[in-house]
């Protein structure tokens, strides 16, 4: 029964990581917006944890990363990776060695990478989308769709009462995973090598495996003995833990015959300890695969996180990259709503970030020889593997969205060079303002920000914002109390972003370099007002 049509500027169809974030960041912005989820809760089943830098600043400008960190807190000392024949055996090796001390992005960004397990960071999405608004509706299924020129038609089921609305959106986000219905009702097809391995994550809980690990704080460990292969997670430090075990469901095998004694053998094998106290508490499948929709966009509606992508977990790039995918098109769904851009913005949306997603892939395959996984002869890679962190900051966008950008660089760059080229994410500075020490990393959310040492460019940035009644900061940035932004004793902020002191610099809501000039502001509201109408589709 149709209990008539219902009405939401931005619709997301799935609730897990990628949705919730895609949820905090519209309601960061005001926006309107359902999330729909056919499971009846969010997963308690731990998986992916590693929050990369460039996550972490995303999540930290919207004002969650006190409560993440607070989530993560059992895995806070948690470092490296670790390869052993059996956990009381003699032969141990750390494939990463365990950092300690400043990490190593703590000077090029507004914060560091956090290990929170999606189990824990999923709640505190949830609460933090709720706290802003946010309508996410569990139990409810996206049944069917259609669009038109002026948006879409979904029809959502309520598995409690079986009931159908109809909700009209302007857009309809699809976060609804690897199998995504969305994208098979839209025709996309996929490319890539496809499944490389299967794996049945297994949680339990035992107190005596603390004392056979010992001392050591690992976020992964390789058991590479035949009887107990896998890969042991802790996930409290304590009595909880997740082993990795392989399994093919191409010879037949099937989780229902997987029974808990198998499943407490294997891992009394992998600790090499007979009588292990091992209690199994779940059992969860999962493949590591590499696939890349053809397409993220067919009209009005848009594919984000593993429905536009899967790629392998090593790097832990997968759902770093979803989350970043959702940034990047919620700030241009949220201009084009407001009026302030050109329905072609949203163009840009798979331009940039379906290259990257492309690269990225191509690193977690390139890395899985140093961690020795398994099942990925389905592809040889060429080219060399890049130091994670340059994977996490220095990739960067060509598109009608960028000015200036250079068309023959690579998506990622060998080596992390952040100075605001065009298309790059913006160099991180710590300066005052207010009184208070902030990084630069931190204005850019809800509007464009232009960057200058002379007040005659924050004078144009002021004229070309009220010409397009877009939203739009200048700040007049140096040493001084006479600037807003003070970098105090700090770096020249032209030397670090790549430009004269008569120049000037804008940067887009997502934290991406927008444009350039050394020029000084001569016809600067002409030339801004340009810029920004190329920009926005305008």
């Amino acid at each position: 029964m149709d209990d008539g049509d219902e009405y939401v500027p931005v619709l997301i169809a799935g609730g897990s990581l990628v949705g919730l974030s895609a949820s905090v960041f519209l309601g960061r912005l005001g926006i309107q917006h359902r999330v729909v989820e056919r499971h009846a809760a969010l997963s308690t089943h731990p998986r992916g944890r590693r929050n990369n830098m460039r996550t972490m600043e995303l999540f930290r400008t919207a004002a969650l990363e006190p409560e993440i960190r607070n989530a993560a807190g059992s895995l806070s000392h948690n470092r490296g990776i670790l390869r052993v024949d059996t956990l009381h055996g003699e032969h141990r090796e750390w494939l990463q060695t365990p950092i300690s001390g400043r990490p190593p992005e703590a000077d090029q960004c507004s914060t560091v990478r956090c290990d929170c397990s999606q189990s824990e960071l999923e709640p505190v999405l949830l609460q933090g989308t709720r706290d802003l608004g946010g309508d996410v509706r569990f139990s409810t299924e996206l049944v069917s769709f259609s669009q038109d020129s002026h948006g879409v038609d979904a029809v959502v089921r309520s598995a409690d009462s079986g009931e159908t609305r109809t909700v009209r959106a302007d857009y309809l986000l699809a976060a609804d995973g690897p199998r995504s219905p969305v994208r098979e009702r839209l025709g996309i097809r996929q490319s890539g090598a496809g499944d490389l391995f299967h794996r049945v994550s297994i949680t339990f809980r035992s107190r005596k495996l603390r004392e056979v690990v010992g001392e050591e704080r690992f976020i992964l460990c390789y058991i590479t003995d035949p009887s107990g292969e896998g890969l042991l997670q802790p996930v409290d430090n304590k009595e909880q833990w997740v082993f990795q075990l392989p399994w093919s469901p191409e010879r037949g095998q099937t989780v229902e015959h997987l029974t808990d004694a198998q499943c407490a053998g294997h891992i009394r094998a992998a600790a090499g300890v007979r009588d292990l106290d091992v209690e199994i508490t779940g059992k969860a499948p999962w493949r590591a695969s590499e696939r890349l929709a053809d397409s993220y966009r067919d009209g009005r509606v848009f594919l984000i996180g593993d429905s536009a992508h899967e790629m392998p977990p090593t790097g832990a790039f997968g759902a770093n990259t979803g989350i970043q995918d959702a940034h990047n098109l919620v700030w241009k769904i949220a201009a084009v709503l407001r009026g302030w851009a050109g329905h072609r913005l949203l163009d840009s949306y798979e331009s940039e970030r379906r290259p990257v997603a492309q690269a990225t892939s191509a690193q977690a395959i390139l890395r899985a020889p140093g961690e020795e996984r398994s099942g990925y002869t389905a592809r040889t890679s060429a080219g060399n593997s890049i130091f994670p962190m340059t994977v996490a900051l220095g990739y960067r966008y060509v598109s009608a969205a960028v000015v200036g950008a250079d068309a023959g660089a690579p998506t990622i760059p060998d080596r992390l060079l952040l100075s605001a080229d065009p298309g790059t994410r913006a160099p991180h500075m710590w300066v005052t303002r207010n009184g208070a020490a902030v990084s630069t990393i931190d204005l850019y959310e809800r509007s464009f920000v232009l960057f200058c040492g002379r007040p005659d460019w924050r004078e144009a940035a002021r004229t070309a914002a009220g010409r397009l009644n877009v939203p739009l900061d200048g700040y007049l940035i140096g040493s001084g109390a006479a600037y807003d932004l003070d970098t105090g004793g700090g770096p020249h902020w032209s030397t670090v972003h790549g430009t004269t002191p008569d120049g000037a610099v804008l940067v887009r809501p997502d934290g991406f370099v927008a444009w350039r000039t050394d020029s000084g502001p001569t016809g600067g509201a002409e030339e801004l007002t340009g810029v920004l109408r190329r920009i926005l589709g305008r």
